[in-house]
């Protein structure tokens, strides 16, 4: 028998996924995932930390991601423009890890205040680390904290945009969508 079960990963994401929908997620432990998946508390605890995990998996490499793209982004970029080429390149590959339950998950997240609050915290993280890429391509500490800052509301806005209907548009083209209202908004003041 292998020591790893196939598939257990993906099996408790999507009994976990359609627990949260049916009971909300404050009224499922981690003991019903299992038991809905058919696999053990020692298999959750391989791939998940706790039941939150099940939504957040993978986000902690987010920060590190967005930063390493703005860093890698043509030198020749505005800061801003780094920036937008960074939020567009990760948010396709986002999407791409995500889309079989990005509808759920937003869904779900935005049904729970914990979730909502973690998931803040987790893009506090973001935006230190654009912060931080910014200041590296030479931006003024007080711009890079601007677009780090800007640059978290139009990923949330494009991920959220591009959740609720994958098949309209890649994420990419969700970043940009969201960047140009942001300026078209600007001009307008």
């Amino acid at each position: 028998m292998p020591r790893w079960e196939q598939g257990a990963e993906d099996r408790l994401r999507k009994a976990a996924l359609a627990l949260f929908l049916q009971h909300g997620y404050e009224n499922v432990t981690v003991a019903q995932i299992t038991e809905r998946a058919g696999l053990t508390r020692r298999t959750f605890s391989r791939y998940f930390a706790d039941k939150r995990d099940v939504l957040f998996a993978g986000s902690d490499q987010l920060p590190s991601a967005l930063a390493d793209a703005v860093l890698k982004a043509d030198a020749e970029l505005t800061p801003f423009e780094a920036l937008l080429d960074a939020l567009e390149r990760v948010g396709d590959v986002v999407a791409a890890r995500t889309a079989p339950h990005a509808a759920q998950r937003q869904a779900i997240v935005d049904g729970s205040t914990e979730l909502q609050e973690r998931g803040r915290t987790k893009f506090a993280a973001v935006s230190d680390a654009l912060d931080a890429a910014l200041r590296q391509r030479g931006a003024a500490p007080a711009t890079a904290g601007l677009l780090a800052h800007v640059g978290v509301a139009v990923f949330r806005t494009a991920l959220g945009r591009w959740a609720d209907d994958p098949d309209a548009a890649a994420c990419s083209a969700r970043v940009r969508e969201a960047a140009d209202e942001l300026a078209h908004a600007l001009d307008r003041r």
